[in-house]
């Protein structure tokens, strides 16, 4: 599971799982998608799918 999964601050699926596993929540998650609402998330840019 080391599949890129943002392509703005570089996170892979393993970081997400072991930050679920020492924060008993995905605070990863929660920074993505706090960047993504304030307009800092450039995914359409930096990924090769373009989302």
């Amino acid at each position: 599971m080391n599949g890129l999964i943002c392509y703005c601050f570089g996170y892979t699926a393993s970081d997400i799982e072991e930050d679920v596993m020492e924060n008993g929540r995905s605070v990863i998650m929660e920074r993505i998608l706090s960047e993504k609402k304030a307009g800092g998330c450039q995914c359409h840019v930096k990924n090769p799918k373009g989302r």
